[in-house]
């Protein structure tokens, strides 16, 4: 490696930190100590004392270290240099504010990923497209890939153009033009826009020329147009549309740009995937822990900006360790200033430009993006409640200005963009309250029937957006709104998820609001469900106690109400949820083999519902009593009900028992008929329970009558 390039990769690292170039006492201590010289020799060459030569070269070192992750020394200096040249291809020129060149190493590392993107943008070029939009949200990296692009296709001269931030500084297309005339042309320009923009295109049909305009969408009105006062720019894409022109020109947006008479391609930037993260945090050296870069990489989006800016705090600040960073800063993506800054102008140049549409962005905010990652339209269109016309067209504004995802007509947000929002729109505490309401209607609305899991937590997810807003006795309603399901029973929410085998998510959800609600129906019935849940889980006593307490209220409220005709139904409702109680106080007995305390409380079943609008109960409880005789032997009396359920389950198929309603008590009579040793028709009913079972993932019913 000669001495020049030593001097550019190390110029190359200053100017990225510090935007100067090497001083020339700096370039005289990396030339002197690569080649093995003391501070005090390179003191008298440069002609000043040697404390000022160690100082210039420890800040050097210092420099060098933040950019390369690990401690430099004068020591360790050739070594580092010899391992940092193997990560680097090309040589490029800086120019300093003084107009001095420096040779200075461009990194592969600084571009990763982007293979299919160059393919793909290769292939528009081939197909003779005059003009590419890159769009993409802001830090995507739309800016790099389009010089990386443009840089390898072979073009004479490369015209660059960057749009101001803001739109009252955006400089005029006719002073863009006339310069590129005169100063990288080399031609005159005309007195009207019109001659020039006939000269700039004699050019470009007679030159192959790369152009990018890069940062479009300050340009840009709420409708993808160009605003009132630059409408010429539409003048120029003509002429760069033109079939003629050798010219290749690539735009980088943030918003779509919707000029219908232009020809143009629209291709979205996505960011970069999990491989280029990888690569680009071990290039840096970097103690490489996978699981978070995976969870970095997913809560950005593969944002490239924010890579690189996480990257350099987590070099500077945690030493290089990412799972160290990652644990202290995971519940707050927008902990880092620049990406803050990235995310906010976003939001705020939108509120600027559609009010609307920001509105709805906020909004989506609430949405938790979890059991269901993805929105379809309508569940956008629920909070648009103050636009009366053209909803979709709001939809659209986000969707071109990459603020919002979408494939296959359903959306979502990127984590980073939806921190923002929700936090946007909790200053609002009205919009806030009724975009939650608004969100949790559609989701109990959109759901008639739970066929499947996955209907069952789209009902469950309305839940989560009434806590959210402390509304405890509304989210207690979503777990006990009943629906059919696909055992065709009119269940609650929380049963049907129970049956479904979704048991943690339930139990956490009711444990987190029981003691909130206030209502003695409500909490009922979350402890009768919440009883259940105890139980597959192995928590016997706790879930005895739950339904001990649903017994106490149904008792209670069943004695303060009058029997009177308006109260019948009142007095139905406390009986059935007493029995059930009962029935499941008895089968959480069985569990625990006390066999006296479970037939006490089937007996009592019995006692309450037999021959009245309860009977169902009674019929099972009966059968629960059998079970207890089978085990014991004391009494031959229950093979009467024994008998009469596997006639009308096998024999009959009698639809009221030949059900996946009935699983649970068609393996507890396989059961008694094992016990009683008939072998072959305890297979035939457990064959039944597990068929039931799988058709409708009742997973307990499943394991139970497999184990037999």
């Amino acid at each position: 490696m000669n001495i020049e390039a030593v001097v550019a990769l190390v110029n190359q690292e200053i100017y990225r930190q510090t935007k100067k170039n090497l001083s020339d006492l700096q370039q005289v201590v990396v030339t002197k100590v690569w080649q093995g010289k003391k501070y005090l020799e390179i003191a008298d060459e440069y002609g000043c004392t040697e404390g000022h030569a160690k100082d210039t070269g420890s800040s050097l070192w210092k420099l060098l270290s933040k950019a390369w992750g690990e401690k430099v020394t004068k020591s360790n200096f050739r070594s580092l240099i010899k391992r940092q040249s193997g990560n680097n291809s090309e040589i490029s020129i800086v120019d300093d504010a003084a107009g001095s060149n420096n040779l200075v190493i461009s990194k592969n590392r600084s571009f990763l990923g982007r293979e299919r993107e160059i393919a793909i943008l290769q292939n528009l070029v081939n197909q003779d497209k005059k003009i590419i939009v890159l769009q993409g949200e802001g830090g995507i990296g739309k800016t790099t890939l389009a010089q990386q692009f443009l840089a390898t296709q072979g073009f004479e001269l490369i015209l660059e153009v960057l749009m101001a931030k803001e739109t009252k500084n955006i400089i005029s297309v006719a002073s863009i033009v006339e310069e590129w005339l005169q100063r990288d042309l080399n031609e005159d320009s005309g007195k009207e826009f019109g001659v020039t923009l006939a000269r700039f295109k004699r050019c470009l049909e007679q030159r192959r020329i790369g152009i990018l305009i890069d940062n479009l969408e300050p340009a840009l009105d709420k409708n993808g147009k160009f605003v009132a006062h630059h409408r010429n720019y539409v003048e120029l894409l003509r002429i760069l549309a033109n079939s003629k022109v050798q010219s290749t020109t690539i735009i980088t947006s943030r918003d779509r740009l919707c000029e219908a008479e232009i020809d143009l391609e629209h291709y979205r930037l996505s960011g970069l995937d999990l491989t280029a993260w990888q690569q680009y945090f071990a290039a840096y050296n970097l103690e490489m822990e996978n699981k978070a870069i995976a969870q970095i990489h997913q809560i950005y989006g593969g944002n490239a900006k924010a890579m690189g800016i996480l990257c350099g705090i987590i070099r500077e600040d945690y030493t290089g360790n990412i799972q160290q960073y990652w644990q202290e800063n995971r519940h707050d993506p927008l902990v880092e200033t620049d990406l803050k800054n990235l995310v906010t102008s976003q939001f705020d140049r939108l509120q600027q430009l559609d009010e609307q549409s920001y509105q709805l962005l906020c909004r989506l905010g609430c949405y938790r993006y979890q059991d269901l990652p993805r929105v379809p339209q309508l569940g956008l269109f629920c909070l648009l409640w103050d636009v009366t016309r053209k909803k979709l067209r709001v939809v659209k504004s986000l969707r071109n200005r990459s603020l919002l995802e979408f494939t296959q007509g359903e959306y979502w947000l990127h984590p980073v963009i939806q921190e923002e929002a929700k936090l946007r729109l909790q200053r609002s505490p009205n919009h806030w309250q009724q975009a939650h309401r608004q969100i949790a209607n559609f989701l109990t609305d959109s759901v008639d029937k739970i066929n499947d899991i996955q209907a069952g937590l789209t009902a469950l997810e309305a839940y989560y957006h009434y806590t959210a807003i402390s509304d405890y006795e509304a989210a207690a309603k979503v777990i006990l709104h009943s629906r059919e399901n696909q055992w065709g029973q009119f269940l609650t929410l929380g049963t049907t998820l129970y049956r479904l085998g979704i048991i943690q998510p339930l139990l956490t959800a009711i444990n987190q609001i029981i003691e909130q609600v206030q209502r003695d129906r409500h909490r009922s019935e979350l402890n009768n469900i919440l009883g259940d849940l105890y139980w597959t889980t192995g928590k016997v006593h706790q879930a005895i106690y739950c339904q001990q307490k649903t017994i106490t209220t149904s008792q209670k409220c069943r004695k303060s109400i009058p029997s009177t005709p308006e109260s019948k139904h009142d007095l139905y409702y406390w009986r059935m949820l007493e029995v059930d109680s009962m029935l499941s106080l008895g089968l959480y007995n069985l569990d625990l083999w006390e066999l006296t305390t479970a037939a006490n409380s089937f007996q009592q079943v019995i006692n309450l519902a037999h021959n009245t609008k309860h009977h169902p109960w009674s019929e099972k409880a009966a059968l629960g009593l059998a079970l207890i005789d089978s085990y014991t032997a004391v009494s031959s009396k229950p093979k009467t009900i024994v008998n009469r359920l596997y006639r009308l389950i096998v024999d009959l198929e009698d639809k009221t028992y030949n059900t996946g309603r009935f699983a649970y008590f068609m393996q507890m009579l396989g059961q008694i008929l094992f016990n009683q040793r008939k072998i072959e028709l305890a297979k035939i009913m457990w064959s039944k329970a597990i068929a039931f079972s799988i058709e409708s993932h009742y997973t307990q019913i499943e394991a139970k009558s497999l184990i037999g």
